[in-house]
Order: structure tokens, then C-alpha cells, then sequence
């Protein structure tokens, strides 16, 4: 929400040099307050998991969203809709299932970049309307050619994983749809070698 002309973005305050940093990249061209006494965490007392360390405020610093919008596309959803206003009509919900909850790269050269296929089944008697598939660092990519799944078919991703430094890894991809829970998570674990 605007407030006094300018956006209220709360950041955890080691990450300052960074939000400059994606501010600038970005071209984002409204003031920000960056609260480097962390006084309003200390008013409201907010979770020490991160996911919640991000919320959207009114002009009178009261919350009105609570969560991650990078993280989490149902999340945006929500900022959205408090900026814009709008309102959406219920898609019908679906079911949807991968070939497996898990995927092992196995061994991984340092600075090597390795693929696997995800198979979605469209197990519901709806169209699966993909949302957006979020990863949990940007050393993984996903590919996908697709935007819906007719019920009783299935489609693939492509998960890319950039080996990082040398060691084990365990890394998330989080789907987003017209289903159930409205996403659904899978794990990618392997070990990265020189």
C-alpha cells in the first residue's frame, strides 16, 4: 500500500547492501524505508522464520499481508490484490501428482549443470492451469513449454541444478496451480565433488 508517497519495505537488515543492490538492478524508482533499527520488528514482534519477515503495511503501519510474494506465488497473489484492488474468479481445483516426491542427482562435478525430468499427472477431473514454479536458490532452472494439463494426461519439467560448492545439497522446487493446496513441493539432493 502507498503511504505518504512512498512503499514501506521491511528487509532483515544484514540484507540491506543487497535490497540496494536488487533496488538499483531493477530500476525500482520509489523512495524506501529501510528500518536499519529494526524498531518495527521490535513493536510487533514478527516470527524469526523468514517466509514471514516479509508483509505489505497500510499508511498507518498496520499489517496488511503477511509472507514472501518472491517465494510463494499464492502469496503474490494476495500483495497484488491489496495494490490493485481486484478481485478473481475461483478457478476450478484439481488434482495433480509427480512421478516421485524426490529426485537424487547423485554425484554432481563442481560447476557442472545436470537435468532431470519431472512428470506431472493431471489425476483430477479438471484442466491443471500451471500458476508459476518458484526454486529455492538460483542455482536451479525449470523448463516447461506448457500451460495446462487436460485431466488424465501429463506433462514434463525440465529441473536444471548448477552445481554450487563442493558437498551435499538438498534444494526445493514449489509448483503452483489449481490444486488442492494450491502447490506442491519437490525435493533435489546430491553431492557436489570438485
Amino acid at each position: 500500500m502507498r503511504g505518504e508517497g512512498f512503499f514501506r519495505v521491511l528487509f532483515p537488515v544484514g540484507h540491506v547492501k543487497e535490497l540496494r543492490y536488487i533496488l538499483r538492478r531493477d530500476g525500482f524508482s520509489l523512495p524506501v524505508c529501510i528500518d536499519a533499527d529494526d524498531s518495527f520488528n521490535s513493536l510487533n514482534h514478527f516470527p524469526g522464520e523468514m517466509m514471514f519477515q516479509t508483509f505489505l503495511v497500510d499508511s498507518e503501519n498496520r499489517v496488511k499481508v503477511i509472507g514472501n510474494p518472491i517465494h510463494n506465488l499464492s502469496v503474490k497473489d494476495l500483495y497484488l490484490k491489496e495494490l490493485t484492488g481486484m478481485k478473481s474468479d475461483p478457478v476450478p481445483v484439481t488434482t495433480v501428482h509427480s512421478d516421485s516426491v524426490e529426485y537424487h542427482y547423485g554425484t554432481v562435478g563442481e560447476n557442472q549443470t545436470e537435468s532431470k525430468k519431472v512428470i506431472l499427472h493431471n489425476t483430477g477431473k479438471e484442466v491443471f492451469r500451471i500458476k508459476g514454479v518458484t526454486t529455492s536458490c538460483d542455482c536451479m532452472t525449470v523448463e516447461y513449454g506448457w500451460d495446462e494439463i487436460q485431466p488424465g494426461e501429463s506433462a514434463v519439467l525440465t529441473v536444471k541444478y548448477k552445481a554450487e560448492e563442493p558437498g551435499d545439497f538438498w534444494r526445493t522446487i514449489t509448483i503452483y496451480g489449481n490444486i488442492p493446496d494450491q502447490s506442491i513441493t519437490l525435493d533435489f539432493w546430491g553431492t557436489v565433488r570438485k
